[in-house]
């Protein structure tokens, strides 16, 4: 069968943005607001912000705005891995910062047993299931690179599991797999809408004051405070917490330093029995491959495959572009790819395809700061693992405003700012040459060129 016609009913819209449950959207802001605390932005970013200043100060004042509706955006259309890594895996965070690895994972580990904490708390309905995540070789230079992440997961207390090519197939089975590296306690899966939707109801609750289709159009100082213009009013803050994701931040300065790249998805429809078993996956953990344009996937609650990744699409000029969340042809390449990573679930077909903008900085890992006196604090850069890392964000940006030295701001991390992206069109240009060389190496047992090589040592060791 062309893999292409298990497209043809699928909605181009995200999978996690039909559940019932979602909320009806909240007023938008018209007139003038006061406030101690306000927060820009409705994804993870913005409503764990809110939601831990209430937590820190019950009587502190709280106002988000949001441009369009919670969770409409990256935090409800991504794949739903929620992992402890606050620094995009440990290879990229030893690269970087090699002394601060150890206490980088272990609050990275607390950060996540705090989501875990909070969403039981709050009584968030999100399909959490600390499952973990099992990295899969399949090449033979891969399986290279799995051992020596093992070694550097030992070294740093991380309890991970290798898995040679019959104990990874046991575990999910598919014929391209070599090896695999489980990481058992690392990694969560849930359902990204829910857990967006779960913390807005959380932060009214807690008496925060959140105005939807309320785009915030402009940042100024004002006397000690702030002051943010929207469409029908505006917003006079002591503070401001920018939780933009990769929408032009309000900070002018900050822009050069996050672009848009985008990422694509598919769902199937649910598995029969039978299609499961002959899958396995009955410890339901997540999944991606080694190469440098990998894949991600995972089964749903209703025991959907989510399969995504490979292709990492720049759009010219750093722009956030509504065409170009769809792109038909990587839907066809990825259901190709499916279905060699699973020929045994041949004739399924996909219910939904979908793509979207997230916010990619030149280290992979999230930087921090702030701007207007220390009045406003900003986190931006996740690049796809946000999910997890942007509580720990939340409380960067809230130990900022409050001037705190604590061991978040002692960070090298919080303290240094990534390298910002070129003009175009040298961005465009040189984002066009990685991706061909990171296709290269995938294609020549994992070896970088001299591009690629030259990325490395100037800190910019690019992955997809």
């Amino acid at each position: 069968m062309d893999p292409a016609r298990s497209l043809a009913d699928a909605q181009p819209t995200p999978f996690w943005l039909e559940d019932p449950g979602r909320p009806q959207p909240l007023p938008a802001l018209v007139g003038d607001e006061h406030c101690d605390l306000l927060v820009v932005g409705a994804g993870y970013s913005g409503l764990w912000t809110a939601l831990l200043a209430k937590e820190r100060d019950p009587q502190r004042d709280v106002v988000v705005v949001e441009a369009k509706e919670a969770g409409w955006a990256a935090s409800g259309r991504n794949g739903g891995f929620c992992a402890a890594s606050l620094t995009h895996g440990l290879a990229n965070g030893l690269a970087r910062w090699p002394q601060e690895m150890p206490e980088l994972e272990r609050l990275g580990a607390a950060n996540l047993d705090a989501i875990e904490a909070a969403v039981e708390r709050h009584g968030i309905d999100c399909d959490f299931e600390r499952t973990g995540e099992i990295d899969v070789a399949t090449e033979p230079y891969q399986l290279d690179d799995l051992r020596e992440a093992a070694e550097q997961a030992a070294w740093l207390g991380v309890e991970t599991t290798l898995l040679d090519r019959d104990e990874v197939r046991a575990e999910v089975d598919s014929p391209t797999f070599a090896g695999g590296l489980w990481n058992r306690r690392g990694v969560a899966m849930l359902h990204p809408a829910r857990l967006a939707w779960g913390l807005r109801r959380a932060c009214l609750e807690a008496g925060v004051r959140i105005y939807e289709r309320t785009p915030a159009t402009s940042l100024d100082s004002n006397g000690s405070g702030v002051a943010v213009r929207t469409p029908y009013g505006r917003v006079y803050a002591r503070r401001a917490a920018l939780g933009t994701n990769v929408f032009p931040s309000l900070v002018r300065r900050v822009r050069p330093f996050v672009v848009p790249v985008y990422d694509y998805a598919l769902t199937t429809e649910p598995l029969t029995d039978d299609q499961l078993a002959s899958v396995g996956w009955k410890n339901r953990q997540g999944l991606a491959d080694s190469a440098n344009q990998f894949h991600y996937f995972r089964i749903t609650a209703d025991r959907r495959i989510l399969w995504g990744g490979y292709d990492a699409v720049y759009s010219y000029g750093k722009r956030v572009r509504a065409e170009m969340d769809q792109r038909p042809a990587t839907y066809a390449k990825l259901a190709r790819h499916f279905f060699h990573t699973f020929p045994q679930l041949e004739g399924v077909r996909f219910s939904h395809a979908w793509g979207g903008a997230i916010d990619t900085c030149s280290r992979f890992s999230a930087f921090f700061g702030t701007a207007h006196g220390g009045r406003v604090a900003y986190a931006a850069g996740y690049t796809g693992l946000g999910v997890g890392a942007s509580r720990f964000g939340a409380e960067v940006m809230l130990d900022l405003l409050a001037g705190e030295r604590t061991e978040r701001t002692e960070l090298a991390m919080v303290r240094s700012k990534p390298l910002p992206f070129p003009p175009e069109p040298f961005a465009w240009a040189g984002i066009g040459i990685t991706r061909w060389s990171l296709d290269r190496a995938d294609r020549n047992g994992g070896r970088r060129n001299l591009w690629l090589r030259a990325l490395d040592r100037v800190g910019l060791g690019f992955d997809s």
